[in-house]
């Protein structure tokens, strides 16, 4: 077959496999797209965020918890003296409470400080942790966009807030600013159906997804639920399904504001006094929701990437593991193995909430009643408890929920991470097997590298610390085995057929000064999925500071393919699978694919991580399916590193992309993500940091 005929049956699949690019133009908008709307800057008159655009935001609040104390030196390093506005900043400790060193507190307290001079929000170790914090004390507030400096901030979605994490060089420019960038992600609709039979919870719904969409469905998305089943929800279920679309792969996940959660904010606002959550505040909150309800969720035309449906009803106790999110199975089929356990963990910002205890406890008191005696922790088992807050805390031993757990041999911890992060008492060591009520179950992560870790909901976690094995509520009350029944779970996904869309004038895109309407150079394929940060630049050097930008060179894709630091030249453009630059958050990645000369990647999928990383040291990375999937119909046997002899020219304001062969005929042509405003800033400054001092230098 000619090389013209391929490209062009290549072309034809690509158009197969994506809806058209055009479509992202029509329709009304997504609830993450309205949010992010209020908190856009420098918009264009009339200007309507979509998917896929670089925005500048200045979020409500921006989140740092023990990591405060490597953005100060990044804050101090680019010459700021002040925040712009003290009210943003909220300072939560909560990772490494547990450690009393004379180095750990002399960090906490050097934060303490920084937040006592610039008048900024405080809460210290013990309080709890800080995504937990941010949602009882009402900085994470309905209808607001909040970020956070760690992966959890997607928790806030639970109450109606888009909640997203940003990278520390972010939070120092928001600190410096008010702003920082944001590419709007596109937005997966995930309908939940029906109503949860008893015992089945929010967990079990967010392990379920993860391990029944487990092929990066979700990936670098935004979430919406939606649907009966998502209404009938409580919010303490909702913030743990949130919380966990972070291991699914989302960087948000966002349920509407309803009389659920309205009803939740009236409970809270009788506790007593309180700045922010109050009863004139929720009033307020009800008032604006009845007035102008279009506000508060998606359009009815809103167009979505994809919708995702999972039947509440069909869902059975679902346990995740081992050492895997993407593993799951009903308790049902798991417990008949009896796999013993050595350690149960009931903690963390996704499972240690009252409504978690007090149905921990209630499995303890349900098997004390049936047998008649004070239940007890089963011989050779450790279990740890900890609640999410102080507030938790408190209203756990009101409740009397507390004693229960530690009368039955439960071991108390602080409020705070812990053992979930792989930090203080009680980690998991060679061969032992941990059940959890945590979030993350990979390798190493409580522990040991050699140790096993499964996921299951709070009451799983007691029944199982009880009985000595991973089982259900049931048959620890019993005192047999009575594994719930395993029955098949109802879940879909289904194709968006794209609306024709209107004409979409781009007169109005420009270029800032300084800023390339558009970038031309050879097109370099590196067809491998999952190319990893060690991958673009080894561990090795991660740590040597003296490495030049020529060595830098030299070495980049060493670890991925020793070719291409001889192969690539300056100007190339150079387009990569999915989930490019997945791994660590080393920076270095990102500057050693400047140092080639590189200044533009496209790719299928971007990590979250290393796109931040890349647009805030000056380089743009860009997503393209459709892109991808004609290269590699078009270059079935590419090798690691393709020199593709196909030219390539992308205009980066009006989101086009063309390629030539070698001819200079057109053989392949595709929409782009447009460059905004925004991020067109930090590209000719050079990178964030050079951003904001620009920017307080214009302030000065």
């Amino acid at each position: 077959m000619s090389f013209r005929l391929l490209v062009a049956a290549a072309a034809a699949q690509a158009r197969r496999r994506t809806y058209s690019q055009a479509a992202r133009c029509s329709g009304g908008q997504t609830l993450v797209e309205k949010i992010a709307q209020r908190h856009a800057v420098d918009l264009a008159e009339g200007e309507v965020v979509r998917s896929g655009d670089f925005i500048g935001i200045r979020p409500h609040h921006i989140m740092t918890h023990d990591n405060t104390g490597a953005v100060i030196p990044k804050f101090s390093s680019i010459g700021a003296r002040r925040l712009a506005d003290a009210r943003q900043p909220v300072f939560a400790l909560d990772h490494d409470i547990q450690n009393t060193s004379a180095k750990n507190q002399a960090k906490y307290a050097g934060i303490e400080a920084f937040a006592k001079t610039h008048g900024s929000k405080f809460y210290p170790a013990g309080r709890g942790i800080a995504h937990q914090v941010l949602v009882e004390e009402g900085h994470a507030w309905p209808g607001t966009m909040v970020v956070g400096s760690d992966s959890h901030s997607n928790m806030y979605g639970g109450v109606g807030c888009l909640g997203t994490p940003v990278v520390r060089t972010d939070a120092a420019a928001i600190w410096a600013t008010t702003q920082t960038w944001w590419q709007a992600p596109p937005v997966a609709r995930v309908e939940l159906r029906g109503e949860l039979a008893p015992g089945v919870v929010g967990k079990d719904v967010i392990v379920a997804l993860c391990a029944l969409f487990a092929n990066d469905e979700v990936l670098n998305h935004a979430v919406e639920f939606v649907g009966d089943g998502a209404s009938r929800l409580p919010v303490e279920d909702r913030l743990a399904i949130a919380n966990m679309t972070t291991e699914w792969g989302a960087l948000a996940g966002l349920f509407a504001v309803d009389d659920v959660t309205l009803r939740w904010y009236d409970e809270r606002a009788e506790r007593g006094p309180h700045a922010i959550v109050n009863p004139d505040t929720v009033a307020k909150l009800r008032q604006d929701v009845a007035a102008d309800p279009s506000r508060w969720t998606a359009d009815s035309d809103a167009v979505y990437a994809k919708t995702l449906w999972l039947d509440l009803s069909s869902l059975t106790p679902h346990v995740a593991g081992p050492d895997s999110v993407k593993i799951a199975q009903p308790l049902g089929e798991l417990e008949p193995r009896q796999v013993n356990i050595n350690k149960a963990y009931l903690l963390s910002c996704v499972n240690s909430r009252q409504k978690d205890l007090r149905e921990a406890a209630d499995v303890v008191r349900g098997v004390q009643k049936a047998r008649g005696v004070p239940a007890k922790v089963a011989p050779g088992v450790a279990w740890y408890v900890a609640a999410a807050s102080s507030q938790v805390l408190a209203d756990a031993r009101a409740s009397g929920d507390w004693q229960v757990l530690v009368d039955a041999g439960a071991t108390p911890l602080p409020p705070g991470c812990g053992p979930c992060i792989g930090l203080g008492v009680g980690l998991l060591e060679d061969g032992e097997v941990g059940i959890s009520a945590t979030n993350r179950n990979y390798k190493g992560r409580m522990g040991s590298k050699a140790a096993h870790t499964y996921l299951s909901s709070p009451a799983v976690v007691a029944a199982s610390a009880l009985q000595g094995y991973i089982c259900s509520p049931e048959t620890a009350i019993a005192g047999a085995s009575h594994p719930p029944s395993a029955r098949p779970v109802l879940y879909g996904s289904e194709v968006h057929k794209a609306k024709p869309a209107a004409a979409v004038s781009t007169d109005s895109a420009s270029a800032i000064s300084g800023f390339p309407q558009s970038l031309s150079g050879r097109l370099i394929f590196l067809p491998a999925d999952n190319l990893n940060t060690d991958g673009i630049y080894p561990g090795k050097y991660t740590y040597q500071d003296d490495i030049s930008r020529e060595q830098m060179r030299s070495i980049v894709m060493e670890n991925y393919d020793p070719e291409f630091a001889r192969l690539v030249r300056a100007d190339d453009i150079v387009v990569a699978g999915s989930n490019f630059g997945t791994g660590s958050s080393r920076e270095q990645a990102a500057t050693a694919i400047l140092a080639a000369g590189v200044r533009l990647v496209i790719c299928a999928s971007a990590s979250e991580t290393f796109k931040r990383n890349a647009v805030n040291n000056g380089l743009l990375v860009l997503e393209s399916p459709v892109l991808v999937a004609w290269l590699r119909a078009a270059f079935p046997d590419a090798p690691l590193t393709a020199v593709t002899g196909l030219g390539a020219v992308a205009d980066l304001v009006g989101g086009k992309l063309a390629l030539t062969d070698a001819k200079g005929a057109l053989a392949f042509e595709t929409g782009l993500p447009k460059v905004g405003k925004a991020a067109q800033e930090i590209i000719v400054a050079g990178g964030l940091e050079n951003w904001v001092r620009r920017r307080m230098a214009a302030e000065s």
